[in-house]
Protein backbone atom coordinates (compact mmCIF):
# COMPACT_ATOMS: atom_id res chain seq x y z
CA UNK A 1 0.00 0.00 0.00
CA UNK A 2 1.08 3.43 -0.96
CA UNK A 3 1.50 6.08 1.79
CA UNK A 4 0.40 9.83 0.73
CA UNK A 5 1.54 11.77 2.61
CA UNK A 6 0.54 16.08 2.38
CA UNK A 7 0.75 18.43 4.37
CA UNK A 8 -1.82 21.33 4.12
CA UNK A 9 -2.82 24.66 5.96
CA UNK A 10 -6.51 23.45 6.08
CA UNK A 11 -8.16 19.70 6.14
CA UNK A 12 -11.77 19.71 5.89
CA UNK A 13 -13.36 16.32 6.65
CA UNK A 14 -16.81 16.14 4.83
CA UNK A 15 -17.60 17.42 1.29
CA UNK A 16 -21.31 18.16 2.05
CA UNK A 17 -23.06 21.15 2.15
CA UNK A 18 -21.21 22.76 4.46
CA UNK A 19 -17.77 21.44 3.74
CA UNK A 20 -18.06 22.67 0.46
CA UNK A 21 -19.11 25.91 1.09
CA UNK A 22 -16.25 26.11 4.07
CA UNK A 23 -13.81 25.57 0.96
CA UNK A 24 -14.84 28.11 -1.31
CA UNK A 25 -15.09 30.69 1.53
CA UNK A 26 -11.80 29.39 2.22
CA UNK A 27 -10.24 29.72 -0.67
CA UNK A 28 -12.30 33.36 -1.44
CA UNK A 29 -10.94 35.18 1.71
CA UNK A 30 -7.61 33.65 0.77
CA UNK A 31 -6.38 32.37 -2.48
CA UNK A 32 -3.26 31.33 -1.11
CA UNK A 33 -4.67 28.93 1.57
CA UNK A 34 -3.73 25.14 0.96
CA UNK A 35 -6.98 23.58 1.93
CA UNK A 36 -7.78 20.14 1.16
CA UNK A 37 -11.23 18.25 1.41
CA UNK A 38 -11.49 15.00 2.03
CA UNK A 39 -14.94 12.98 1.37
CA UNK A 40 -15.68 9.68 1.62
CA UNK A 41 -17.94 9.62 -1.99
CA UNK A 42 -18.21 12.42 -3.90
CA UNK A 43 -18.64 15.72 -3.29
CA UNK A 44 -21.07 15.84 -6.32
CA UNK A 45 -23.34 14.04 -4.92
CA UNK A 46 -22.35 13.64 -1.08
CA UNK A 47 -24.27 14.68 1.88
CA UNK A 48 -27.49 15.04 3.08
CA UNK A 49 -28.27 17.00 -0.26
CA UNK A 50 -26.82 14.56 -2.11
CA UNK A 51 -30.57 13.69 -3.78
CA UNK A 52 -31.64 17.88 -4.06
CA UNK A 53 -33.89 19.46 -1.58
CA UNK A 54 -36.77 21.87 -3.07
CA UNK A 55 -36.82 24.65 0.11
CA UNK A 56 -34.73 26.54 2.02
CA UNK A 57 -35.87 26.07 5.21
CA UNK A 58 -33.82 28.41 7.39
CA UNK A 59 -34.13 32.53 5.82
CA UNK A 60 -35.78 35.09 7.18
CA UNK A 61 -39.02 36.03 5.38
CA UNK A 62 -40.52 39.88 6.30
CA UNK A 63 -40.79 40.26 9.85
CA UNK A 64 -38.43 37.51 10.74
CA UNK A 65 -35.28 38.39 12.68
CA UNK A 66 -32.62 36.95 13.99
CA UNK A 67 -34.11 37.04 17.49
CA UNK A 68 -37.70 35.77 16.40
CA UNK A 69 -35.49 32.83 14.67
CA UNK A 70 -33.79 31.86 17.89
CA UNK A 71 -37.04 32.10 19.32
CA UNK A 72 -38.78 29.86 17.14
CA UNK A 73 -35.88 27.27 17.09
CA UNK A 74 -36.62 27.65 21.53
CA UNK A 75 -40.20 27.01 21.11
CA UNK A 76 -39.11 23.86 19.32
CA UNK A 77 -36.29 22.68 22.07
CA UNK A 78 -38.29 24.00 24.80
CA UNK A 79 -36.36 26.35 25.61
CA UNK A 80 -32.84 24.57 25.71
CA UNK A 81 -30.72 25.43 23.14
CA UNK A 82 -27.53 27.11 22.93
CA UNK A 83 -29.06 30.99 22.18
CA UNK A 84 -25.16 31.97 21.43
CA UNK A 85 -24.71 29.52 18.37
CA UNK A 86 -28.44 30.12 17.42
CA UNK A 87 -28.56 33.70 17.01
CA UNK A 88 -25.21 34.15 14.83
CA UNK A 89 -26.66 31.66 12.66
CA UNK A 90 -30.29 33.75 12.60
CA UNK A 91 -27.32 36.62 11.34
CA UNK A 92 -25.81 35.04 8.76
CA UNK A 93 -28.85 32.85 7.06
CA UNK A 94 -30.36 35.75 4.27
CA UNK A 95 -26.43 36.11 3.44
CA UNK A 96 -26.49 32.44 2.70
CA UNK A 97 -29.18 32.26 0.68
CA UNK A 98 -28.16 35.21 -1.45
CA UNK A 99 -25.00 33.03 -2.10
CA UNK A 100 -26.75 30.16 -2.91
CA UNK A 101 -28.64 32.21 -5.77
CA UNK A 102 -25.17 33.84 -6.93
CA UNK A 103 -23.63 30.31 -7.38
CA UNK A 104 -26.38 29.46 -9.59
CA UNK A 105 -29.07 27.82 -7.63
CA UNK A 106 -32.64 28.49 -9.18
CA UNK A 107 -35.24 30.01 -6.52
CA UNK A 108 -38.61 30.12 -7.70
CA UNK A 109 -39.90 34.16 -7.71
CA UNK A 110 -43.42 35.84 -7.96
CA UNK A 111 -44.08 38.20 -10.60
CA UNK A 112 -42.86 40.80 -8.52
CA UNK A 113 -39.11 39.17 -8.45
CA UNK A 114 -39.56 38.12 -4.82
CA UNK A 115 -39.37 34.54 -3.36
CA UNK A 116 -42.06 32.34 -3.40
CA UNK A 117 -42.11 31.82 0.57
CA UNK A 118 -43.78 28.17 2.13
CA UNK A 119 -43.68 29.58 5.58
CA UNK A 120 -41.94 31.90 7.85
CA UNK A 121 -38.90 30.53 7.40
CA UNK A 122 -39.17 28.62 4.28
CA UNK A 123 -38.90 29.82 0.46
CA UNK A 124 -38.98 27.65 -2.65
CA UNK A 125 -36.38 26.38 -5.18
CA UNK A 126 -35.32 23.95 -7.24
CA UNK A 127 -32.64 22.28 -5.82
CA UNK A 128 -32.11 19.00 -7.13
CA UNK A 129 -28.75 20.11 -8.51
CA UNK A 130 -27.93 22.17 -5.40
CA UNK A 131 -24.78 19.75 -4.63
CA UNK A 132 -23.40 19.99 -8.02
CA UNK A 133 -23.37 23.92 -8.02
CA UNK A 134 -21.56 23.50 -5.05
CA UNK A 135 -19.16 20.87 -6.43
CA UNK A 136 -18.50 22.54 -9.05
CA UNK A 137 -17.75 25.78 -7.19
CA UNK A 138 -15.51 24.00 -5.02
CA UNK A 139 -13.25 22.92 -7.75
CA UNK A 140 -13.09 26.19 -9.06
CA UNK A 141 -12.06 27.81 -5.91
CA UNK A 142 -8.53 25.55 -6.28
CA UNK A 143 -9.34 24.06 -2.90
CA UNK A 144 -7.90 20.08 -3.30
CA UNK A 145 -10.48 17.40 -3.44
CA UNK A 146 -9.67 14.09 -2.00
CA UNK A 147 -13.13 11.98 -3.16
CA UNK A 148 -13.82 8.28 -1.91
CA UNK A 149 -11.50 8.93 0.71
CA UNK A 150 -11.91 7.68 4.07
CA UNK A 151 -11.19 9.74 7.28
CA UNK A 152 -10.66 7.01 9.99
CA UNK A 153 -8.64 8.90 12.53
CA UNK A 154 -7.22 12.65 13.52
CA UNK A 155 -3.78 12.79 14.14
CA UNK A 156 -3.29 14.17 17.91
CA UNK A 157 -0.43 15.69 18.92
CA UNK A 158 0.55 16.43 22.69
CA UNK A 159 -3.23 17.02 22.73
CA UNK A 160 -3.80 19.25 19.17
CA UNK A 161 -5.03 17.59 16.55
CA UNK A 162 -3.09 17.75 13.22
CA UNK A 163 -4.41 16.05 10.94
CA UNK A 164 -5.88 12.76 9.87
CA UNK A 165 -5.47 9.85 8.61
CA UNK A 166 -7.81 8.18 5.57
CA UNK A 167 -7.70 5.27 2.95
CA UNK A 168 -9.02 5.25 -0.61
CA UNK A 169 -11.79 3.13 -1.74
CA UNK A 170 -10.27 2.76 -5.15
CA UNK A 171 -6.88 3.37 -5.09
CA UNK A 172 -3.94 1.25 -2.87
CA UNK A 173 -3.02 3.96 -0.80
CA UNK A 174 -3.11 5.11 2.75
CA UNK A 175 -3.37 9.07 3.54
CA UNK A 176 -1.57 10.52 6.07
CA UNK A 177 -2.27 14.43 6.05
CA UNK A 178 -1.12 17.00 8.58
CA UNK A 179 -2.67 20.36 8.64
CA UNK A 180 -2.43 23.44 10.79
CA UNK A 181 -6.36 23.32 11.30
CA UNK A 182 -9.14 20.37 11.10
CA UNK A 183 -12.30 21.32 10.57
CA UNK A 184 -14.98 18.54 10.62
CA UNK A 185 -18.03 18.56 8.44
CA UNK A 186 -19.06 15.27 8.21
CA UNK A 187 -22.98 15.15 9.35
CA UNK A 188 -24.55 13.37 12.16
CA UNK A 189 -25.14 9.54 12.22
CA UNK A 190 -27.56 7.04 10.53
CA UNK A 191 -27.72 3.31 11.32
CA UNK A 192 -27.24 3.54 15.17
CA UNK A 193 -30.93 2.12 15.30
CA UNK A 194 -32.54 -0.46 13.45
CA UNK A 195 -34.46 1.28 10.50
CA UNK A 196 -38.03 1.26 9.88
CA UNK A 197 -37.46 0.44 6.27
CA UNK A 198 -35.11 -2.26 5.53
CA UNK A 199 -34.85 -2.20 1.18
CA UNK A 200 -34.36 0.88 -1.00
CA UNK A 201 -35.35 3.30 2.58
CA UNK A 202 -33.03 1.72 4.71
CA UNK A 203 -31.82 4.38 6.79
CA UNK A 204 -33.33 6.91 4.67
CA UNK A 205 -34.88 10.23 6.73
CA UNK A 206 -33.58 12.67 4.11
CA UNK A 207 -30.40 12.29 5.93
CA UNK A 208 -27.96 10.55 4.10
CA UNK A 209 -27.83 7.15 5.28
CA UNK A 210 -23.71 7.09 4.43
CA UNK A 211 -23.78 9.46 7.46
CA UNK A 212 -22.22 6.71 9.98
CA UNK A 213 -20.87 8.74 13.08
CA UNK A 214 -17.42 9.06 11.42
CA UNK A 215 -16.73 12.68 12.77
CA UNK A 216 -18.31 12.31 15.83
CA UNK A 217 -16.60 8.70 16.75
CA UNK A 218 -13.48 10.29 16.09
CA UNK A 219 -13.89 13.15 17.72
CA UNK A 220 -14.80 11.23 21.04
CA UNK A 221 -12.01 8.95 20.58
CA UNK A 222 -9.59 12.49 20.86
CA UNK A 223 -11.62 13.81 23.86
CA UNK A 224 -13.89 16.45 22.40
CA UNK A 225 -16.63 17.48 24.71
CA UNK A 226 -20.05 16.21 23.34
CA UNK A 227 -23.28 17.29 23.48
CA UNK A 228 -27.16 16.24 23.79
CA UNK A 229 -26.73 13.07 22.47
CA UNK A 230 -29.98 11.96 24.18
CA UNK A 231 -31.63 14.36 22.00
CA UNK A 232 -32.15 11.72 18.32
CA UNK A 233 -33.56 13.41 15.96
CA UNK A 234 -36.81 11.31 14.64
CA UNK A 235 -38.51 12.56 11.65
CA UNK A 236 -42.18 12.10 10.62
CA UNK A 237 -42.14 10.83 7.17
CA UNK A 238 -43.95 9.34 4.32
CA UNK A 239 -44.75 5.68 4.91
CA UNK A 240 -42.65 3.24 2.79
CA UNK A 241 -40.61 5.52 0.99
CA UNK A 242 -39.61 7.85 4.03
CA UNK A 243 -40.19 11.02 2.15
CA UNK A 244 -40.04 14.85 3.54
CA UNK A 245 -43.67 15.55 4.87
CA UNK A 246 -43.50 19.11 5.00
CA UNK A 247 -42.86 19.36 1.39
CA UNK A 248 -47.03 17.95 1.86
CA UNK A 249 -47.87 19.91 4.62
CA UNK A 250 -46.67 23.11 4.37
CA UNK A 251 -46.41 22.76 0.59
CA UNK A 252 -50.20 22.40 0.36
CA UNK A 253 -51.25 23.43 3.40
CA UNK A 254 -52.83 20.41 4.50
CA UNK A 255 -53.65 18.93 8.17
CA UNK A 256 -52.57 15.39 9.89
CA UNK A 257 -55.72 13.05 10.15
CA UNK A 258 -55.96 9.60 11.77
CA UNK A 259 -57.91 6.48 10.48
CA UNK A 260 -61.41 8.24 11.85
CA UNK A 261 -61.14 11.38 9.76
CA UNK A 262 -60.03 13.34 12.94
CA UNK A 263 -58.07 16.06 12.65
CA UNK A 264 -56.34 14.92 15.60
CA UNK A 265 -53.74 17.99 16.39
CA UNK A 266 -56.59 19.94 17.37
CA UNK A 267 -56.12 18.00 20.51
CA UNK A 268 -52.71 19.58 21.27
CA UNK A 269 -51.85 22.84 21.92
CA UNK A 270 -48.20 22.54 21.10
CA UNK A 271 -47.90 22.14 17.70
CA UNK A 272 -44.10 21.88 17.78
CA UNK A 273 -42.18 19.45 15.11
CA UNK A 274 -41.36 17.06 17.96
CA UNK A 275 -45.53 16.75 19.13
CA UNK A 276 -46.74 16.39 15.44
CA UNK A 277 -44.79 12.95 15.62
CA UNK A 278 -45.64 12.23 19.39
CA UNK A 279 -49.48 12.90 18.33
CA UNK A 280 -49.25 10.68 15.68
CA UNK A 281 -47.44 7.83 17.54
CA UNK A 282 -50.39 8.34 20.43
CA UNK A 283 -52.99 8.36 17.97
CA UNK A 284 -51.51 4.58 16.29
CA UNK A 285 -51.01 3.36 20.11
CA UNK A 286 -54.64 4.38 21.24
CA UNK A 287 -55.88 2.39 17.85
CA UNK A 288 -56.89 5.22 15.60
CA UNK A 289 -54.21 4.81 13.07
CA UNK A 290 -52.93 4.79 10.72
CA UNK A 291 -52.10 8.42 10.12
CA UNK A 292 -52.37 10.78 7.37
CA UNK A 293 -51.70 13.82 5.67
CA UNK A 294 -55.28 14.98 4.30
CA UNK A 295 -54.68 15.58 0.52
CA UNK A 296 -58.34 14.83 -0.69
CA UNK A 297 -59.21 18.05 -1.42
CA UNK A 298 -56.05 19.50 -3.34
CA UNK A 299 -56.38 20.42 -7.29
CA UNK A 300 -54.49 18.41 -10.23
CA UNK A 301 -52.54 21.18 -10.58
CA UNK A 302 -51.37 20.91 -7.05
CA UNK A 303 -50.18 17.69 -7.17
CA UNK A 304 -48.47 18.51 -10.15
CA UNK A 305 -46.53 20.83 -8.45
CA UNK A 306 -45.59 18.62 -5.82
CA UNK A 307 -44.55 15.65 -7.89
CA UNK A 308 -41.87 18.35 -9.76
CA UNK A 309 -40.66 19.44 -5.70
CA UNK A 310 -40.30 15.63 -4.90
CA UNK A 311 -38.65 14.91 -8.20
CA UNK A 312 -36.16 17.60 -6.77
CA UNK A 313 -34.99 15.27 -3.71
CA UNK A 314 -37.07 12.22 -3.04
CA UNK A 315 -38.19 10.93 -6.26
CA UNK A 316 -39.14 7.30 -4.81
CA UNK A 317 -42.56 8.74 -3.70
CA UNK A 318 -43.57 9.65 -7.17
CA UNK A 319 -42.52 5.83 -8.16
CA UNK A 320 -44.77 4.56 -5.38
CA UNK A 321 -47.63 6.52 -6.56
CA UNK A 322 -47.18 6.00 -9.79
CA UNK A 323 -46.86 2.08 -9.28
CA UNK A 324 -49.83 1.53 -6.67
CA UNK A 325 -51.80 3.85 -9.00
CA UNK A 326 -52.76 6.24 -6.08
CA UNK A 327 -54.14 9.56 -6.77
CA UNK A 328 -53.54 11.95 -3.90
CA UNK A 329 -56.26 14.14 -4.13
CA UNK A 330 -58.83 10.84 -3.92
CA UNK A 331 -56.95 9.05 -0.56
CA UNK A 332 -55.00 10.76 1.73
CA UNK A 333 -51.05 10.23 2.31
CA UNK A 334 -49.83 7.56 4.89
CA UNK A 335 -47.35 9.13 7.85
CA UNK A 336 -44.81 7.55 10.22
CA UNK A 337 -41.96 7.91 12.66
CA UNK A 338 -38.66 7.42 11.42
CA UNK A 339 -35.72 5.58 13.22
CA UNK A 340 -33.75 7.71 15.64
CA UNK A 341 -30.85 9.48 14.42
CA UNK A 342 -28.16 11.14 15.99
CA UNK A 343 -27.16 14.92 14.25
CA UNK A 344 -26.79 18.47 14.89
CA UNK A 345 -29.42 19.79 12.31
CA UNK A 346 -32.81 18.77 12.87
CA UNK A 347 -31.43 18.00 16.36
CA UNK A 348 -29.60 19.16 18.93
CA UNK A 349 -26.70 16.23 19.21
CA UNK A 350 -22.76 16.75 18.25
CA UNK A 351 -19.29 18.42 19.42
CA UNK A 352 -20.12 20.96 21.99
CA UNK A 353 -18.28 24.18 20.22
CA UNK A 354 -17.89 27.93 21.22
CA UNK A 355 -19.52 30.82 19.25
CA UNK A 356 -16.32 30.34 17.30
CA UNK A 357 -17.21 26.94 16.16
CA UNK A 358 -13.86 25.74 17.58
CA UNK A 359 -14.06 22.74 19.57
CA UNK A 360 -12.60 21.73 23.01
CA UNK A 361 -9.57 20.14 21.42
CA UNK A 362 -7.07 22.36 20.01
CA UNK A 363 -6.84 22.58 16.61
CA UNK A 364 -10.17 21.54 15.51
CA UNK A 365 -13.49 22.92 14.07
CA UNK A 366 -17.18 21.92 13.35
CA UNK A 367 -19.71 23.20 11.13
CA UNK A 368 -23.02 21.89 10.48
CA UNK A 369 -24.42 18.48 10.96
CA UNK A 370 -21.48 17.47 13.39
CA UNK A 371 -22.14 20.45 15.52
CA UNK A 372 -24.20 20.05 18.76
CA UNK A 373 -26.46 22.81 20.68
CA UNK A 374 -28.18 24.85 17.98
CA UNK A 375 -30.97 22.72 15.73
CA UNK A 376 -32.90 23.97 12.88
CA UNK A 377 -30.72 25.33 10.84
CA UNK A 378 -30.63 23.34 7.54
CA UNK A 379 -28.73 24.00 4.47
CA UNK A 380 -28.44 27.91 5.08
CA UNK A 381 -27.40 27.24 8.78
CA UNK A 382 -24.94 24.74 8.03
CA UNK A 383 -22.94 27.17 5.18
CA UNK A 384 -23.57 30.04 8.32
CA UNK A 385 -21.73 27.37 10.53
CA UNK A 386 -18.91 27.04 7.71
CA UNK A 387 -17.63 30.29 7.21
CA UNK A 388 -17.25 30.74 10.90
CA UNK A 389 -15.60 28.22 11.74
CA UNK A 390 -13.57 28.57 8.30
CA UNK A 391 -12.92 32.15 9.60
CA UNK A 392 -11.53 31.13 12.99
CA UNK A 393 -9.40 28.33 11.58
CA UNK A 394 -7.43 31.19 9.72
CA UNK A 395 -7.42 33.60 12.80
CA UNK A 396 -6.01 30.10 14.49
CA UNK A 397 -3.14 29.33 11.97
CA UNK A 398 -1.61 32.47 12.33
CA UNK A 399 -0.82 31.53 15.90
CA UNK A 400 0.07 28.37 15.19
CA UNK A 401 3.04 25.64 14.38
CA UNK A 402 2.83 22.13 13.50
CA UNK A 403 5.73 19.86 12.81
CA UNK A 404 6.36 18.63 9.38
CA UNK A 405 7.53 15.33 10.74
CA UNK A 406 5.57 12.36 9.87
CA UNK A 407 5.49 9.44 12.99
CA UNK A 408 5.91 6.08 10.52
CA UNK A 409 5.20 4.40 14.05
CA UNK A 410 2.07 5.72 14.63
CA UNK A 411 1.28 5.77 10.54
CA UNK A 412 1.68 1.51 10.99
CA UNK A 413 -0.13 1.53 14.13
CA UNK A 414 -3.05 3.43 12.09
CA UNK A 415 -2.91 0.95 9.27
CA UNK A 416 -3.04 -2.29 11.25
CA UNK A 417 -5.69 -1.04 13.28
CA UNK A 418 -7.97 0.22 10.01
CA UNK A 419 -7.26 -3.30 8.27
CA UNK A 420 -7.09 -5.60 11.05
CA UNK A 421 -10.20 -7.58 9.29
CA UNK A 422 -8.55 -7.79 6.27
CA UNK A 423 -5.62 -9.86 8.12
CA UNK A 424 -7.58 -12.28 10.99
CA UNK A 425 -7.58 -15.46 10.15
CA UNK A 426 -9.93 -16.41 13.13
CA UNK A 427 -12.87 -14.46 11.70
CA UNK A 428 -16.03 -15.18 10.82
CA UNK A 429 -18.47 -12.24 11.23
CA UNK A 430 -19.32 -10.01 8.46
CA UNK A 431 -19.75 -6.06 9.61
CA UNK A 432 -23.26 -6.58 8.50
CA UNK A 433 -24.21 -9.38 11.47
CA UNK A 434 -22.62 -7.22 13.92
CA UNK A 435 -24.26 -3.98 12.81
CA UNK A 436 -27.53 -5.77 12.99
CA UNK A 437 -27.15 -6.88 15.92
CA UNK A 438 -26.15 -3.33 17.21
CA UNK A 439 -29.79 -1.93 15.86
CA UNK A 440 -31.40 -4.51 17.22
CA UNK A 441 -30.36 -3.76 20.80
CA UNK A 442 -30.89 0.32 20.08
CA UNK A 443 -34.21 -0.55 18.92
CA UNK A 444 -35.08 -2.61 21.45
CA UNK A 445 -33.69 -1.23 24.79
CA UNK A 446 -32.31 2.28 23.49
CA UNK A 447 -36.19 3.86 22.74
CA UNK A 448 -36.42 2.42 19.10
CA UNK A 449 -39.31 2.18 16.66
CA UNK A 450 -40.67 -1.11 18.46
CA UNK A 451 -40.68 0.36 21.60
CA UNK A 452 -42.82 3.87 20.39
CA UNK A 453 -39.11 5.47 20.63
CA UNK A 454 -39.80 5.04 24.46
CA UNK A 455 -37.07 3.48 27.15
CA UNK A 456 -36.36 3.31 30.95
CA UNK A 457 -33.56 2.85 33.23
CA UNK A 458 -33.50 -0.93 33.29
CA UNK A 459 -33.50 -1.47 29.69
CA UNK A 460 -31.07 1.08 29.00
CA UNK A 461 -28.82 -0.25 31.10
CA UNK A 462 -29.49 -3.51 29.34
CA UNK A 463 -28.53 -1.87 26.51
CA UNK A 464 -25.20 -0.43 28.03
CA UNK A 465 -24.03 -4.63 29.02
CA UNK A 466 -25.17 -5.71 25.52
CA UNK A 467 -23.80 -3.12 23.21
CA UNK A 468 -20.28 -3.47 25.54
CA UNK A 469 -20.56 -6.97 24.59
CA UNK A 470 -20.31 -6.18 20.67
CA UNK A 471 -16.64 -5.29 21.49
CA UNK A 472 -15.39 -8.75 21.63
CA UNK A 473 -17.36 -9.82 18.53
CA UNK A 474 -15.81 -7.10 16.81
CA UNK A 475 -12.86 -8.49 16.88
CA UNK A 476 -14.20 -11.74 15.18
CA UNK A 477 -14.56 -9.84 11.98
CA UNK A 478 -13.26 -10.87 8.54
CA UNK A 479 -13.02 -8.58 5.27
CA UNK A 480 -12.16 -9.67 2.29
CA UNK A 481 -12.49 -6.27 0.07
CA UNK A 482 -11.85 -2.55 0.67
CA UNK A 483 -16.17 -1.87 0.97
CA UNK A 484 -15.98 -4.23 3.66
CA UNK A 485 -13.30 -2.54 5.60
CA UNK A 486 -15.06 0.51 4.94
CA UNK A 487 -18.31 -1.43 6.82
CA UNK A 488 -16.10 -2.43 9.39
CA UNK A 489 -14.60 1.16 9.95
CA UNK A 490 -18.52 2.77 10.08
CA UNK A 491 -19.55 0.06 12.00
CA UNK A 492 -16.65 0.86 14.71
CA UNK A 493 -18.17 4.24 14.70
CA UNK A 494 -21.61 3.34 15.36
CA UNK A 495 -20.70 1.40 18.26
CA UNK A 496 -18.87 4.48 19.73
CA UNK A 497 -21.39 6.64 19.09
CA UNK A 498 -24.18 4.23 20.22
CA UNK A 499 -22.53 3.82 23.62
CA UNK A 500 -22.37 7.60 23.92
CA UNK A 501 -26.21 8.07 23.25
CA UNK A 502 -26.93 5.40 26.07
CA UNK A 503 -24.53 6.99 28.59
CA UNK A 504 -26.56 10.29 27.95
CA UNK A 505 -30.19 8.75 27.68
CA UNK A 506 -29.26 6.71 31.04
CA UNK A 507 -28.47 10.46 32.77
CA UNK A 508 -31.13 12.79 31.67
CA UNK A 509 -33.90 11.67 34.05
CA UNK A 510 -36.62 13.83 32.81
CA UNK A 511 -38.93 14.00 29.93
CA UNK A 512 -37.53 17.10 27.83
CA UNK A 513 -38.18 15.91 24.40
CA UNK A 514 -41.15 13.60 23.69
CA UNK A 515 -40.16 10.59 21.21
CA UNK A 516 -36.99 12.51 20.44
CA UNK A 517 -35.93 11.38 23.98
CA UNK A 518 -38.53 9.68 26.31
CA UNK A 519 -38.04 8.06 29.50
CA UNK A 520 -40.97 5.81 30.93
CA UNK A 521 -39.67 6.32 34.09
CA UNK A 522 -39.45 9.86 34.18
CA UNK A 523 -42.54 11.04 31.93
CA UNK A 524 -42.46 14.71 32.76
CA UNK A 525 -40.66 17.26 32.01
CA UNK A 526 -38.43 19.13 35.04
CA UNK A 527 -37.29 22.31 34.84
CA UNK A 528 -36.11 22.85 38.11
CA UNK A 529 -33.30 19.91 37.71
CA UNK A 530 -32.71 19.54 34.15
CA UNK A 531 -32.82 22.62 32.41
CA UNK A 532 -29.15 21.96 31.68
CA UNK A 533 -27.23 20.21 28.63
CA UNK A 534 -25.89 16.77 29.17
CA UNK A 535 -22.34 16.64 27.82
CA UNK A 536 -19.81 14.02 28.11
CA UNK A 537 -15.65 13.42 27.22
CA UNK A 538 -14.59 9.88 26.06
CA UNK A 539 -11.37 8.80 28.07
CA UNK A 540 -10.24 6.21 25.89
CA UNK A 541 -7.23 4.85 28.42
CA UNK A 542 -10.10 3.84 31.18
CA UNK A 543 -13.14 3.10 28.01
CA UNK A 544 -15.24 4.93 30.05
CA UNK A 545 -17.51 8.01 28.92
CA UNK A 546 -17.89 10.84 31.86
CA UNK A 547 -20.70 13.03 32.23
CA UNK A 548 -20.44 16.40 32.06
CA UNK A 549 -23.23 19.22 33.39
CA UNK A 550 -23.03 22.07 31.33
CA UNK A 551 -25.49 25.32 32.54
CA UNK A 552 -28.03 27.20 29.95
CA UNK A 553 -26.56 30.69 29.10
CA UNK A 554 -28.64 33.76 28.53
CA UNK A 555 -28.04 35.47 25.53
CA UNK A 556 -31.01 37.98 24.94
Amino acid sequence: MEIVKIITDILIIGGGTAGCHGAIHAKGLDPKLDVVIMEKAGIKRSGCLAAGVNAINAYLSEGETPESYVDYVKKESHGLIREDLTLSIGKKLNHMTEKLEAYGLVFLKDKDGNYIVRGKRSIKINGENIKPILAKKTIESGAKVLNKVIATDYIVEKGQITGAYGFSLEMDKFYVIKAKAVICTTGGASGIYKPNNPVEARHKMWYSPFNTGDGLAMGIRSGAEMTSFEMRFIALRTKDTISPTGTIAQGLEVGQINALGENYMKRYENKSTPMRLYASILENFEGRGPCYLDTRKVTKDQVEELKKAYLNMSPSIILKWHDEDIDISKEPVEICGSEPYIVGGHGQAGYWIKNDRSTSVKGLFAAGDVCGGSPKKYVTGCMAESEIAVESAIKYLSSIKISKDFDNNKIESEIKKVFYPLYNKNGFFSAQDIEEKLQKIMDEYAGGISENYKTNEEKLLKAKKLVKKLDKDIEKIKCEKPLEVLKYNELINRILVAKVVIEHLIYRKETRWKCYQERSDYPNLDNENWFKFVNSVYNQKENDIVIIQRDFQRVM
